[in-house]
């Protein structure tokens, strides 16, 4: 599992530990960690060009401190000091000590084998500043490694709120910060590699599980199981116009560890011709029978209201997509109250526009807004909802009422298709019947989804949502295996 923590928790660890060592030993630590990281990327040390773009503060002192080290190791190491009055003076000297030379050539970033970023640290805010912008410009002839956090990126957030120098590997100290697993953040991390530099750190802001994590939680049957008791997952979608979303989230439930999926709308018999595995019924989830958990909306149209009144008054949990968000969305919050079984959302960022309108009264926000914040986005409608949020997007993010954040690793852009949120609304229903809790449920969903899309697109083909459904019992052996 990689854990992330805020800024705010990294430096109260910090400032713990320092008390505790001699001055300059947590920097010393950070920067070996940096300098080995660097000496990997390199062919050879000896001989190489280095640059370090220095800020301010410590960010920019680990940077010095690792340039000298590599110094030490016979490369000819440049640093561009990007705040001459306010240098970190000891990392400087080392540099200068090392053999190391200070230079204004901008011409150094593209002869330079490797550039160290050290600009702005994880207590900097906002895009880069004027005199270091033209770097995040310019053609790179070796690799660029961040120090803690690319430069101009929010470590908290992800978000990029200005111009940013994009990282093709960073070394992140202690920890991951949320905003090297989240897009647009994530995007310009590159590869992050993690330096212990011996923080005791408390339970982290955001995690991204792996493939050990998902398979202590996926359901198994026993040798006393039967198709009830593993669960039987409810699907109210389609409608005449949209068959095609009934199919779809079908198959993403069959495959999703419930023993049985019943069926309840107007594509029954389309339903039926394809998995004849499958419980159907042309009405509503009222008179459908019983279930484990529903899945709402998606393809449902016009009938998405009196499904998504039916499945909530249920004493089940309820996952709702698609046209029913739309419907949850008119009435908001509102609809939730009185609730005693969990609800999982999973909207797209068009989706949370409305359905965050449905909270204020006032027009949606722009989703491209809520798609360059995912974080706060998903904690706004978990809070606003008291429901667990899984947001869809290039990093999909996961956050339950009760504040616990997880981002989804797994995934490709070829997900992006017709029908793929059908498949991953039936695959997380049927988790939810197989007993998983919302968070779990959505974090198993989203993370076999990612690997299904994976392999589906392997050689990068395009894919459709059947195909996804198709890999997603490989994903599955995958993890398990």
């Amino acid at each position: 599992m990689r854990r992330a923590h805020t800024v705010q928790q990294v430096r109260a660890a910090e400032a713990v530990l320092m008390a505790r060592l001699p001055e300059g030993t947590l920097m010393q630590r950070a920067a070996a960690g940096l300098a080995a990281t660097c000496a990997r990327l390199l062919p050879r040390v000896y001989g190489s060009r280095v640059l370090v773009l220095a800020g301010s503060g410590d960010n920019g002192g680990d940077a010095l401190h690792a340039g000298a080290l590599l110094a030490r190791r016979g490369a000819s190491v440049r640093a561009v000091l990007l705040a001459p009055e306010r240098v970190h003076a000891a990392g400087l000297a080392a540099l200068l000590a090392a053999g190391g030379r200070v230079t204004a050539d901008q011409g150094e970033f593209g002869r330079a084998d490797l550039v160290l970023d050290g600009i702005v640290g994880i207590g900097g805010r906002g895009g880069l500043r004027p005199e270091a912008q033209p770097y995040a410009a310019l053609e790179r002839r070796g690799p660029v490694v961040a120090v803690d956090v690319p430069s101009g990126v929010d470590p908290d957030t992800g978000e990029v709120p200005g111009v940013a120098l994009r990282a093709d590997v960073t070394v992140a100290f202690g920890t991951y910060k949320p905003g090297l697993l989240v897009d647009p953040g994530a995007s310009y991390a590159g590869v992050v590699h993690l330096v212990d530099i011996g923080l005791t750190l408390p339970e982290p802001a955001v995690q991204a599980w792996q493939h050990a994590d998902l398979a202590a939680l996926l359901p198994a049957p026993s040798a006393e199981s039967d198709k009830y008791r593993r669960g039987v997952v409810g699907i109210a979608a389609g409608s005449a116009r949209y068959p095609g979303a009934a199919v779809l989230a079908v198959a993403g439930a069959l495959r999703g560890g419930a023993g049985a999926v019943r069926y309840a709308g107007r594509a029954a018999e389309e339903v039926v011709r394809r998995f004849p595995e499958t419980l159907v019924s042309e009405g509503g989830p009222a008179a459908a029978g019983r279930v484990q958990a529903w899945v709402v909306g998606p393809g449902s149209g016009e009938g998405a209201a009196q499904a998504l009144a039916e499945a909530l008054a249920s004493p089940v949990p309820v996952l709702v997509d698609a046209d029913g968000l739309t419907e949850l969305a008119r009435t908001g919050p509102a609809a939730l109250a009185g609730r005693t079984a969990p609800t999982l959302l999973t909207p797209h960022t068009g989706e949370a526009a409305r359905l965050l309108a449905g909270v204020s009264g006032q027009a949606p926000p722009a989703a491209d807004d809520l798609a360059a914040a995912r974080l706060a986005t998903a904690r706004r409608l978990a809070a606003a909802y008291r429901a667990t949020v899984l947001l869809k997007g290039s990093t999909t993010v996961i956050a339950a009422p009760g504040g616990a954040v997880r981002v989804n690793p797994t995934g490709t852009p070829w997900l992006a298709t017709a029908g793929s949120g059908d498949v991953l609304a039936g695959l997380a229903g049927s988790l939810l019947a197989a007993g998983l809790d919302p968070l779990d449920a959505a974090t198993a969903a989203a993370y076999l989804h990612g690997l299904a899309g994976r392999e589906a697109s392997a050689g990068g083909v395009p894919v459709t949502a059947t195909e996804v459904a198709r890999a997603l019992p490989g994903a599955w052996g995958a993890v398990r295996g």
